[in-house]
């Protein structure tokens, strides 16, 4: 017999609808496995109608018994919540009568303001990080991951990451293969597993010309190669000179810093979603070997590759 489980995402005024993207990865495992594997429900504080950020209202249902629910996950705005006390009351509740408690980006500081977060490692969106050290000092936040799970308590970090905490959930619950089967049908590019970092060296070296892009879409394909200036600069069709004076102008960093950076962002990567040597790993993301790479590591984590494979903990599976 399939067991349903009752699921509440939580929202309050000025709540952002990609919160409510959360949703959607349990809809469609629903479907799916040819079940009710999961019954979400919209809640709030009172019930009733909740305006959004964007405007619109939702229709909500009152907060309820935190017993009757086996997942609760917790939504708010672009901006930093204010936590009431009844609401605070209600997620200490939960944390003792449901099976798991998600604060989802920014909700991660209502969980903190409910003292959820003591002694436990968390991370929201990397822009609040200052605030959220400050207001929660017990508890240790892991801004370069996608989402944490700390025992039954899971928080995730900007919007988007939302659906991928929704699908390790579901991974957690029934199985690597749905959950595959689910980042396939919502055409993820992609599974990202918890351990991976907010940041992309992609979205970071962002350029406005088709020239420049077409440069970082080729040092991402040719990883293995040596990519030097020279060899970049042929592919923008232009002197070295000028493709310098010109990439630096559209991403802000030399062609040689962003090469390391890309390379460095996929060897971590790498590290943390395989099981391959470190020498391999070097070779293939083109740092020809292993002790180059563990001192470009060092500058740019503080840890050597060895180091941060195990804090990943378990490889996660594809």
């Amino acid at each position: 017999m399939t067991t349903t489980r009752r699921t509440g995402l939580v929202i309050g005024p000025d709540f952002d609808f990609m919160g409510l993207a959360v949703t959607t990865p349990f809809v469609v495992a629903n479907r799916y496995a040819g079940a009710a594997l999961y019954d979400v429900h919209l809640l709030s504080e009172r019930g009733g109608p909740i305006r959004s950020g964007l405007g619109p209202d939702l229709a909500t249902e009152p907060l309820g018994d935190p017993a009757a629910f086996d997942t609760l996950l917790v939504a708010a705005g672009i901006s930093i919540p204010q936590t009431s006390p009844v609401l605070a009351d209600h997620l200490r509740a939960a944390a003792r009568s449901t099976r798991r408690v998600a604060g989802l980006c920014l909700g991660a500081f209502m969980l903190g303001d409910a003292g959820l977060l003591d002694g436990r490692r968390a991370t929201t969106h990397w822009h609040f990080a200052p605030q959220f050290r400050a207001r929660y000092p017990a508890c240790r936040l892991d801004i370069d991951k996608i989402y944490v799970v700390d025992d039954t308590i899971w928080t995730s970090a900007g919007m988007s990451a939302v659906i991928d905490l929704a699908v390790g959930m579901i991974e957690h619950d029934h199985g690597r293969d749905l959950a595959v089967s689910v980042a396939r049908g919502l055409v993820m590019e992609r599974r990202r597993a918890g351990g991976q970092a907010q940041h992309s060296a992609f979205l970071d070296l962002d350029a406005r010309t088709d020239r420049i892009q077409a440069v970082l879409a080729y040092a991402r394909r040719n990883l293995h190669l040596p990519l030097t200036t020279e060899a970049l600069a042929a592919v923008a069709c232009l002197s070295p000179r000028q493709f310098t004076r010109l990439f630096r102008a559209e991403t802000g960093t030399s062609p040689s810093k962003a090469v390391e950076r890309i390379r460095l962002e996929a060897a971590k990567l790498m590290l943390e979603q395989s099981r391959l040597p470190i020498e391999e790993i070097a070779r293939e993301t083109g740092f020809a070997n292993r002790e180059r790479m563990r001192r470009a590591f060092l500058r740019a984590y503080g840890a050597g590759p060895r180091n941060v494979r195990v804090g990943a903990g378990p490889v996660a599976a594809l």
